[in-house]
């Protein structure tokens, strides 16, 4: 992403992963199988202790919650709009299927007049029930219905180690034949080098790569 669009990798937990400052233009970008949920990050919200004790108690308690960690995503992304001066953000997607077929995509996220990516009212929010395993009990985790499709979007990990994952993502994905979507076939076993062998390709080349 950042050699075709002559950007910059950002090594950091910011909402974007690669910028172009001199067009301010930005993305974040995410690999991961078809089937995984990809993960926003580890969402620390302010006062969690005391928001999931009223969570518990009330459907407003489970509502606040829900609308700190959708705010939580909101202001993620424009805390990046504004620290490196973007116009606008988008999303750079590749999609690994069983198949053994690949999807890459890119979309419009949030630009600066509209730097918002979720409404709060939109979702409603449920503790997960308890689960046990052979070796123990898991923690409960906080699931964000999307109201308009009725599915599963967010599923937060408060009560560990805050990890925040998005199933929703999927409703980002377009449609077949999409101008923006390329979709190809990856290389079987037979088909890749190993690192000896794209070293020994290098060597044997007419034109190597230039010098670092």
């Amino acid at each position: 992403m950042a050699h075709v669009r002559r950007g910059k990798v950002l090594r950091t937990y910011d909402f974007v992963d690669v910028v172009d400052l001199d067009s301010g233009l930005g993305w974040q970008v995410k690999s991961t199988l078809a089937q995984t949920p990809v993960t926003w990050k580890r969402a620390k919200i302010p006062d969690r202790r005391d928001l999931i004790a009223a969570s518990e108690k009330s459907d407003d308690g489970l509502q606040a919650l829900g609308n700190a960690i959708i705010n939580f995503c909101n202001r993620h992304a424009a805390e990046s709009l504004k620290l490196y001066g973007l116009t606008s953000i988008g999303y750079s997607r590749l999609v690994i299927h069983e198949n053994g077929e690949a999807t890459y995509f890119e979309r419009l996220l949030c630009t600066q007049h509209a730097p918002r990516i979720f409404e709060p009212g939109e979702f409603l929010w449920r503790w997960s029930s308890p689960k046990r395993t052979t070796k123990k009990e898991q923690l409960t985790a906080l699931h964000g219905l999307h109201k308009p499709t009725g599915k599963k979007w967010f599923a937060w990990h408060g009560r560990g180690e805050n990890q925040l994952h998005f199933s929703g993502e999927q409703a980002w994905w377009p449609e077949g034949g999409d101008s923006h979507t390329i979709t190809f076939r990856l290389p079987s076993e037979s088909q890749r080098l190993t690192l000896e062998g794209f070293i020994d390709l290098l060597a044997a080349s007419d034109n190597p790569l230039p010098p670092a």
